[in-house]
């Protein structure tokens, strides 16, 4: 079976939305918490389900979901790192982690709508 970069590198970056949120809420921290928690592990939520996607509109349909909740945890993770609720360290790793993820899912949507004669063009 062939390697699936994008979906190995959201389900890892799930893992470690989980580890940071678990943090959060032993810190009593619920809200921010949840947010992040739903946005980011959503991100390879999408992304597996575009696996199964039922033509090529519902694939890039899926992976453009994928790329917005992205954008959402990028917010949540800049707003913990400011509020210095979590280390800038973890923070800046975890908004790098999901930087290379939104362009990797930008350009796999972009030669999507290329080759399926589909316009407009996501950006990260």
């Amino acid at each position: 079976m062939k390697r699936n970069v994008v979906q190995e590198k959201t389900y890892s970056f799930a893992l470690e939305i989980i580890s940071v949120c678990r943090i959060l809420q032993d810190q009593k921290d619920f809200i921010i918490s949840n947010q992040l928690l739903k946005s980011g592990t959503s991100v390879g939520a999408n992304v597996r389900e575009s696996q199964s996607a039922e033509s090529s509109k519902d694939f890039i349909h899926k992976l453009s979901v994928a790329l917005k909740e992205s954008k959402e945890t990028d917010y949540w993770l800049h707003l913990l790192r400011d509020s210095e609720l979590i280390s800038p360290h973890v923070a800046e790793e975890l908004i790098s982690q999901n930087e290379e993820i939104g362009k990797i899912l930008a350009k796999i949507i972009i030669t999507s709508k290329r080759n399926n004669n589909i316009q407009s063009r996501p950006q990260f």
